[in-house]
């Protein structure tokens, strides 16, 4: 979609507005399959468009887009998916399967099953999945998401994938 130009003054609360009807459904829809629930994606979306209109009230954007709105509602994803994982580190101790950095496994996945699966994972290791093969980030490109080191980034990546393996082959136990 194209940027709305700038009002005159750099009144961008009128470009969020005029945005606003058209950028729902794209920041909703991005969010949607990464949440695991319409509510969580209606609460993500609500902070995407909070985050935008006080980034607006600072003068801190000029051009209000839809790839900006969907920028923003990666962050509060990331940020929801670390809020989760503090928490369930604050009620459990977390297992660390250790390195398994040579990963053979090739499996055709059933994409329904796949989902569910990703949704019940630690959100660290959700977020690393989706970011790295949702979205097709690079392994970098996840460290500089999450705000981890690269080595780090590649690690938990590795971790994600084992813990995603072993979850889903317990799916196929009878």
């Amino acid at each position: 979609m194209t940027a709305t130009p700038p009002l005159p003054g750099g009144d961008h609360a009128g470009d969020l507005l005029a945005l606003y009807d058209r950028a729902l459904p794209a920041v909703y829809g991005y969010l949607r399959p990464r949440c695991g629930s319409d509510s969580a994606a209606e609460d993500l979306a609500s902070e995407t468009f909070l985050a935008a209109v006080r980034s607006i009230e600072r003068g801190a954007v000029e051009r209000v887009t839809v790839a900006w709105l969907i920028g923003i509602a990666r962050h509060k994803l990331v940020d929801a998916w670390r809020r989760q994982g503090r928490e369930e580190r604050s009620l459990a101790a977390v297992h660390d399967p250790g390195d398994d950095s040579h990963d053979p496994w090739e499996t055709a996945l059933d994409v329904v099953r796949a989902r569910d699966v990703l949704d019940d994972l630690a959100p660290q290791h959700r977020a690393a999945l989706t970011l790295r093969y949702v979205d097709g980030l690079s392994v970098p490109e996840v460290a500089d998401v999450l705000g981890r080191s690269r080595h780090a980034a590649e690690a938990l990546v590795v971790r994600a994938r084992a813990a995603f393996r072993r979850a889903y082959e317990e799916g196929d136990a009878p």
